[in-house]
């Protein structure tokens, strides 16, 4: 089956990787990894969970670096080739985009963003918080290296803010996880439209925990969705709880093209789970946390750059056509996943 790319561009100098002959699964790591290490920066502990977007012909990204004192900041970068990456040793100081931002949101500390581009501008989205008091921040840049802030886009506790990479109906759309103040136990995956990038509302459930072990604990966006004619591809995060601490794996979803709070197909397995020495040992060991992809449209290629172990970013690799058919063949869902999210 060929699924035809609605919003995807060509790719041209992303060093893609086929498939290894030896490799039975519908996504594959990229040879290289990590592909960002930890201490790429003389100040960095660990840099990962970072959003890459291409960026006129080449590629540009904001990344979480979390710096030796372990403080949690937001930093742009460059790439010739989304592989070998410049990233600004100084962490995005934002301009505020509207007078009355500047009292309300000043910095507290950030991490975990995502990019999306809409329209005329690169939206980004991150987990901003004051003390331990996280939501989503909202802000915006035209070149990567002027950043503008908005207001946040909802109250404390939430967090993965995943932006769709058009309107829908007119309004903006957010994928998001309300949370808590902690390392949140619970976690279902949420949507809500705003008309502005300001005001939110009509905010509808997507989809919850499975009892997948892998997925069992809870669940939250990871990059923003892919058009596609079936639906959106929604990579996304799901997590286990053991003995030894949490366990975070990607997983894969199509939502309904006009209406994303209903699930049309829902992998019931995980399609990248912690296995390599970089995604099993680091700050917080066992974690692939996806955060960003690139699609070509003409070759229906698709990498996906994600965190590994709060320590590292890593690549994979997979095509539209055979995620998309493997999502389908597995998929479960339930009377939450496929209603229409109002309750």
């Amino acid at each position: 089956m060929s699924v035809k790319v609605i919003n995807g561009q060509a790719i041209p100098n992303m060093p893609w990787q086929d498939k290894p002959a030896d490799c039975n699964e519908v996504i594959w790591r990229d040879n290289r990894n990590p592909i960002i290490p930890r201490n790429l920066l003389p100040t960095s502990n660990s840099i990962f969970n970072s959003a890459v977007v291409p960026f006129e012909g080449k590629f540009a990204g904001v990344f979480r670096v979390d710096d030796k004192e372990r403080n949690m900041a937001l930093h742009a970068g460059f790439s010739e080739d989304g592989i070998h990456w410049n990233i600004n040793p100084t962490r995005i100081m934002f301009e505020q985009a509207e007078k009355s931002t500047e009292e309300v949101n000043q910095w507290g500390y950030g991490y975990d963003p995502r990019v999306c581009f809409i329209e005329d501008r690169y939206w980004v989205t991150w987990c901003n918080a004051y003390g331990w008091k996280p939501t989503i921040g909202v802000g915006y840049t035209y070149d990567f290296k002027t950043f503008y802030q908005c207001e946040n886009a909802f109250l404390p506790f939430n967090r993965n803010g995943v932006l769709f990479p058009r309107k829908i109906d007119g309004n903006f759309v957010m994928l998001s996880r309300p949370s808590d103040s902690g390392h949140t136990p619970f976690g279902d995956i949420f949507v809500s439209e705003s008309p502005d990038m300001v005001y939110w509302g009509k905010h509808r459930h997507v989809m919850g925990k499975s009892s997948e072990w892998w997925e069992s604990l809870k669940i939250g966006g990871g990059a923003a969705p892919i058009e596609t004619s079936e639906g959106w591809l929604l990579f996304y995060h799901g997590v286990a709880g053991t003995c030894n601490g949490y366990v975070y794996s990607i997983g894969g979803a199509i939502l309904d093209i006009d209406n994303p709070s209903i699930v049309k197909y829902r992998c019931e397995n995980f399609l990248l789970t912690p296995e390599e020495w970089y995604e099993e040992r680091g700050f917080v060991p066992n974690v692939c946390f996806p955060c960003a992809t690139i699609h070509d449209s003409e070759s229906g290629k698709i990498a996906i750059y994600y965190g590994a172990a709060d320590s590292y970013v890593g690549l994979a690799f997979t095509k539209l056509d055979e995620i998309v058919d493997y999502i389908k063949s597995h998929s479960v869902v339930t009377t939450s996943d496929t209603e229409i999210g109002r309750r």
